[in-house]
């Protein structure tokens, strides 16, 4: 899974996010049948609504994992509990880069990890730090921008 590192590194989600990590596990993120890979583009009407997630790869099914969606902190949820609220991304100027990060839980289950106080401001290391989550185990990222309006003529 070491192929998988590259991206981040180009996309800068290594550095500004996350520090260096081996993947541990596979994710998958689609909207609705549109998968996202490392890098894509994604219209932010397509990303309204959340997405389905799948983290495979681990060699115990039992592993709990909790799911950081930053990028102005987009939602958390822990064992399939919604810590923080999804929101899509919606950008009003320029481009901007939405992170799903996924980190596997040593503390034996959701009582350890805390909702974040605000989304402003968001990072994702010192919550992985507060919630004793350690380095990633999947990383994967897309590019949005603000959609141009439509006219209609009549």
């Amino acid at each position: 899974m070491g192929h998988l590192i590259g991206p981040l590194v180009i996309g800068k989600v290594i550095g500004d996010v996350v520090d260096p990590f081996t993947p541990a596990a596979k994710m998958t993120i689609l909207y609705g049948n549109k998968h996202v890979s490392n890098g894509y583009d994604i219209k932010p009407s397509l990303a309204a609504e959340r997405p389905h997630v799948q983290i495979s790869g681990a060699s115990n099914a039992s592993n709990l994992y909790t799911l950081d969606c930053c990028g102005h902190s987009r939602g958390i949820r822990c064992y399939s509990r919604e810590l923080v609220m999804y929101m899509g991304s919606c950008p009003a100027v320029g481009i901007h880069r939405y992170v799903f990060v996924a980190f596997k839980q040593t503390g034996g289950g959701v009582v350890g990890v805390e909702a974040p106080q605000e989304r402003q401001n968001f990072n994702t290391r010192q919550f992985a730090s507060l919630n004793n989550l350690g380095l990633p185990v999947a990383a994967i990222y897309f590019n949005s921008h603000k959609e141009p309006k439509t006219t209609k003529f009549i």
